[in-house]
């Protein structure tokens, strides 16, 4: 670099422009100005390009949305643009991939057994067909489960109630499997018949002799290697439980107990796919509607697909591609795109048969293949902490999308009620079982057993037909689902907003003892009596406000206190059955909110509402315990049965009540 170069360069360092000579139009026709030289034709070319291709795009753009003013679903919430190349930085992909994912088992079955009944004191034998489902329970809730009944304790009671029914499902398997019918006709053997002897005397004797050395010489002969038939003297076993005095025994150390964090369970909800595989031909409306859609989506899909996929069946090993979202108008998800997979057994591949997808004006219009993704061998779901229904939303959600009938869902949530926390949130994995009998003529089904998976913990209940003629369902000791105190006695439920327990008191900031749970709930909600007892106080308590007390057998006690009102006719001395209505959601006396405070004594202790050990209201008396017991072997034999082969079901009448 010469000085002059050099000088010329520090200059414009210092100072951030240079002096030069102004523009000028002399540049030469037909060339790139070079320079500080403008040239009005090629600048006039190029604003004029740039405006012709705005125009052209924005025409393109208003005719093929038809002139439509807001656009479809972005393409980040529909996951409708194909992308062979994934970028390391691709957020939605990440964020798809972190995504857990539980395999969505789920099952139909039916299963057939050799029935063995009397009709018309005739014995007979035939072939009946069984319901049994299988499936794990919904991890989202949609459509489907819109319009259940809210969660409501006396509605509860009421489906409990013992089944009066003149002929009862029957289970009463035979050993033998037969086909058709087989009529059993008994009669008395001749006094004269002798049967054949099959043992002779010594054969006999050498069995006992044998049998005999095995039990008492493990083997050997009997005499000096006689196993001793009682335990040795000298201790063998010792309680590990037990310290003896001056010993030692261990401390937990080093423990910290941390808050549950909430933060996802409380966050709106979001996005989940669902992967359905057709194990037989099914009509694509039939397969949508036990998925979330309602029928005016199902009926603009079809719209749709009709030049693209007119078929109306999928066939064999086709799958349903389904992603959901949140609805704009109710707490419920709705699906967002469908994508139809049909394989092709030439390359053993999935082949992308049509998308649709969900415009913000509700349509469902053509979209592109989403991305492409290695389908499993099985049904998945992904897994949204922030879409998991309740353990309530989830048993009717998965009832309605295997057909089972309102009032049998009713009768399953309503026997499961007293023993397990409804509104808490399922984790995924957690399933369900049902055994029904076959649908009849009228199209009506007998509930036979149900077993609701919840964590580690199974519950199982037997339906069972006492001597008295009365059916009820028991769980596996013998013991009714329903136990004799309620443990949210409100109307839908409440809200639970204080537990059981120490807590720092809103209104006096001083740590106390918190006697009950407060179930939040809007003023005016129906409060109903815990169980059957007699009204012990109905009055005006401090702190307590408003406030009933009602005495149980066997020294239990429920108070309810901040109430707004009393219902009609609850004074002391007053006998209240349970589920009656006793009073009114309010916030009297010491309180911040409308809420009920509802407290459980057990002899004149307090214990917590949610997790204390309750009674059962009623238990199978003695003379039932070994019919019971067969019933319980024969259900579990049809649960254990291998499945019948596939038959194509004719249209199903309306259900009855089961």
């Amino acid at each position: 670099m010469n000085p002059a170069q050099r000088n010329r360069t520090l200059a414009l360092v210092r100072a951030g422009f240079e002096d030069g000579p102004a523009l000028t139009v002399a540049s030469t026709d037909g060339e790139i100005p070079q320079g500080r030289e403008l040239s009005f034709a090629w600048l006039t070319g190029t604003v004029m390009t740039g405006l012709t291709s705005v125009m052209l795009m924005g025409a393109a753009l208003y005719v093929s949305f038809q002139g439509q003013d807001t656009f479809s679903t972005a393409y980040e919430a529909l996951q409708i643009v194909t992308s062979d190349h994934e970028s390391a930085t691709d957020l939605i992909s990440k964020t798809n991939r972190v995504r857990p994912t539980t395999v969505a088992k789920s099952e139909l079955e039916i299963v057939e057994a050799s029935i063995r009944e009397t009709v018309d004191g005739r014995d007979l034998i035939k072939k009946q067909p069984f319901v049994r489902i299988r499936a794990t329970l919904a991890t989202a809730a949609t459509a489907l489960s819109e319009d259940i009944p809210a969660y409501d304790p006396q509605a509860m009671i009421d489906s409990t109630q013992p089944i009066v029914a003149p002929d009862d499902a029957n289970t009463n398997i035979y050993g033998a499997e037969v086909e058709g019918e087989v009529s059993i006709s008994s009669s008395p053997l001749p006094v004269s018949f002798v049967p054949p002897r099959s043992v002779s005397d010594q054969g006999a004797e050498a069995y006992v002799r044998q049998t005999l050395e095995n039990f008492f010489g493990e083997g050997g002969n009997a005499g000096p290697d006689v196993a001793l038939g009682y335990a040795p003297d000298a201790p063998a076993v010792e309680d590990l439980g037990i310290v003896e005095p001056g010993g030692m025994t261990s401390v937990v150390e080093n423990l910290t107990v941390m808050p549950k964090k909430t933060t996802a369970t409380e966050a709106g909800l979001g996005r989940t796919e669902r992967i359905i595989t057709v194990k037989e031909p099914s009509k694509i409306e039939d397969l949508l509607l036990k998925n979330g859609f309602t029928d005016k989506m199902i009926e603009a899909i079809s719209a749709t697909l009709t030049n693209v996929y007119p078929s109306t069946t999928l066939p064999t090993g086709a799958r349903l591609r389904i992603l959901f979202g949140a609805s704009r108008t109710s707490d419920v998800l709705i699906p967002y795109r469908l994508s139809i997979y049909v394989h092709d057994d030439a390359s053993n591949t999935d082949q992308h048969a049509a998308t649709v997808a969900l415009t913000d004006r509700g349509a469902y219009v053509l979209g592109l293949a989403p991305s492409e993704i290695a389908f499993p061998e099985e049904d998945t779901e992904e897994v949204n902490v922030s879409n998991l229904p309740s353990v309530y939303r989830a048993i009717w959600e998965t009832a309605r999308k295997h057909d089972i009938h309102d009032d049998i869902t009713k009768r399953i949530v309503a026997m499961f009620a007293y023993d397990v926390d409804l509104t808490k949130k399922i984790a995924a994995g957690d399933s369900i079982e049902v055994l029904q009998t076959e649908k009849d003529a009228e199209g009506h089904q007998d509930l036979l057993y149900v077993a609701l998976k919840l964590g580690s913990t199974v519950r199982q209940i037997y339906r069972f037909r006492a001597n008295d003629g009365t059916v009820d369902f028991y769980d596996p000791e013998g013991e009714t689902g329903k136990r004799f105190l309620t443990r949210r006695p409100l109307q839908g439920g409440g809200r639970l907003a204080s537990r059981f327990g120490y807590r720092v008191h809103p209104i006096f900031k001083s740590r106390r003892l918190h006697t009950g749970v407060d179930l939040a709930a809007p003023r005016g909600t129906p409060i109903y009596a815990s169980g059957d007892g007699v009204v012990e106080k109905a009055q005006w308590v401090s702190g307590y406000g408003r406030y009933i007390e009602i005495k149980h057998v066997n020294g239990y006690e429920t108070g309810y206190g901040h109430q707004s009102a009393f219902a009609d006719g609850i004074k002391p001395g007053v006998k209240v059955r349970q589920g009656q209505l006793i009073g009114y959601v309010g916030s009297t006396g010491n309180s911040t909110g409308n809420h009920l405070h509802f407290e459980i004594k057990v002899n004149g202790r307090f214990v917590d509402p949610l997790s204390v050990k309750l009674p059962r209201d009623h238990t199978l008396p003695a003379q039932d315990a070994g019919a019971f017991k067969q019933t319980i072997a024969q259900i579990n034999d049809l649960m254990q049965r291998d499945a019948a082969p596939i038959r194509v079901a004719a249209a199903s009448a309306p259900a009855s009540n089961g």
